[in-house]
């Protein structure tokens, strides 16, 4: 089966993709194309759809670049190659070409970025957590600091959890609602003290607020679509042992 990429009209010109768990070489509960090498896949198989990514991007394997994801605010510029341990951040930026930058994730919102005249990408692993602590903002500074202008960037986010999906308890809206009441739009209603988050609204709304000339959302929903994606809430309510990692690049 070959690989399905996901693609948007927003970065027309940009190199990039969001990979579906389509055409991988993994099996079982990561079937398809799982690219989390900190999940309990074999790493041989991980390795292998690495590469075939790397191949749809046309780079070397060696500049298929991620790193140590802990949904932090961080961001690593990226220059060439990563040599020894993975830098903990949830961000890349680079003005470098024939390196494609790459993030993993599983719900949380994976967000590609270009200044396409100013030769600036980013990527950005973005949770709630991350959201909420900067990270998009942190990925647009590193950007500007590269060359990049906020008029002329793009962000496009991809397949993560819709909110009919995502649950939270009150200690979640709480700790939203601290950090300002008018992020109780993103909330709706649901049973009890629960209620729905909309994670991919915040994400667009933390871009737009940070002042990116375009922001728009895929409107994939990784928890809904099994076949094509996969998610960390749906493995916890199905009671499987683990959950693979999409993988989404973006290269000059």
């Amino acid at each position: 089966m070959s690989l399905e990429i996901l693609t948007s009209p927003a970065l027309k010109g940009v190199t990039h993709g969001f990979f579906t768990r389509k055409g991988g070489a993994s099996s079982g509960v990561y079937a398809g194309l799982n690219c989390g090498g900190g999940s309990g896949d074999q790493s041989n198989a991980v390795a292998l759809n690495r590469a075939r990514v790397a191949d749809a991007m046309e780079v070397p394997h060696d500049k298929l670049v991620t790193v140590h994801q802990v949904h932090s605010p961080d961001v690593a510029v990226i220059d060439g190659p990563l040599d020894g341990d993975k830098p903990k951040a949830d961000a890349l930026v680079t003005n470098r070409a024939g390196i494609a930058l790459a993030i993993l994730t599983a719900d949380c919102e994976p967000v590609l970025f270009a200044d396409p005249a100013a030769g600036v990408i980013g990527a950005a692993h973005a949770g709630w957590k991350g959201a909420i602590d900067g990270v998009l903002e942190a990925t647009l500074d590193a950007m500007e600091r590269l060359g990049a202008t906020r008029e002329n960037t793009t962000a496009v986010i991809g397949p993560t959890i819709s909110q009919s999906a995502y649950e939270v308890g009150p200690e979640f809206f709480e700790r939203f609602m601290d950090e300002d009441p008018d992020y109780g739009r993103f909330f709706a209603g649901g049973e009890g003290d629960r209620m729905q988050f909309d994670l991919p609204a915040f994400g667009l709304y933390r871009l737009r607020q940070a002042g990116v000339g375009n922001a728009e959302w895929t409107r994939h929903c990784t928890y809904a679509d099994a076949d094509r994606f996969y998610s960390y809430r749906r493995s916890v309510h199905r009671k499987e042992a683990d959950y693979g990692r999409l993988i989404s690049a973006i290269r000059l």
